[in-house]
């Protein structure tokens, strides 16, 4: 009995390991964040496995039967849109359980954003603090308080219409002049990397709206 964790290229397919391409090929189902995302890389792959649909607006009633399936002996791998599964995606959940009811559980090695984001924005990495996404509207500003108070360096995610919002809300409470930098659209085309104070860089997105997935990495206090 085990469940599989694979990453998954975050834009980059040449970034697809041999052993996830192994494991996906083997496994008896994959559970798949949107199937029709996942279904390009497994036709890209040639992975023929079976797909079922799991993710943040299912998993909660799906880990049971899930979790019987494992127990019946059908071997399973859980993989996201981009990325290793739970890190800001499904995943906790299912792992959770497979660990309440003595299933084994193999995370791969693999893509992860944040990790070239981290080691690219040339701020201190030896200790680090991953906040994933901000909250939208409630506990917003009880978490920017907190992380006004926080010396490791801050790893945040962003979409890109609320990346100058963001900013604005660091230059707000942690300091206008705190360094920070933001990657977006990594490993892909147009990957770009950019460095500054927090509120350089919103004033330069606010000119020069971004677009693609973003990470945010901001000095600590």
């Amino acid at each position: 009995m085990k469940l599989y964790l694979v990453p998954t290229p975050i834009g980059n397919l040449e970034d697809m390991t041999f052993r996830a391409i192994k494991v996906l090929k083997e496994v008896d189902l994959v559970l798949a964040e949107d199937t029709r995302t996942s279904g390009k890389l497994m036709k890209h792959f040639e992975i023929t496995t079976h797909m079922q649909s799991h993710h943040m607006h299912n998993e909660h009633k799906t880990v049971e039967n899930i979790i019987n399936k494992i127990k019946s002996g059908t071997t399973v791998a859980l993989i996201s849109d981009a990325g290793t599964p739970a890190i800001s995606d499904p995943g906790f959940l299912l792992t959770r359980a497979c660990i309440q009811n003595n299933i084994e559980v193999d995370c791969l090695p693999g893509a992860t954003a944040f990790v070239p984001a981290l080691v690219n924005s040339g701020l201190p990495n030896e200790k680090f603090v991953f906040e994933g996404f901000l909250p939208v509207k409630k506990g917003r500003q009880t978490r920017l308080l907190k992380l006004a108070e926080e010396d490791r360096t801050i790893i945040l995610y962003e979409s890109p219409h609320k990346l100058v919002k963001t900013l604005g809300n660091l230059a707000e409470y942690l300091g206008a002049d705190r360094q920070a930098s933001v990657s977006r659209e990594l490993t892909k085309l147009f990957e770009e990397t950019r460095r500054g104070t927090v509120t350089e860089l919103a004033e330069h997105y606010a000119n020069k709206p971004p677009k693609g997935e973003i990470v945010l990495i901001v000095a600590g206090k």
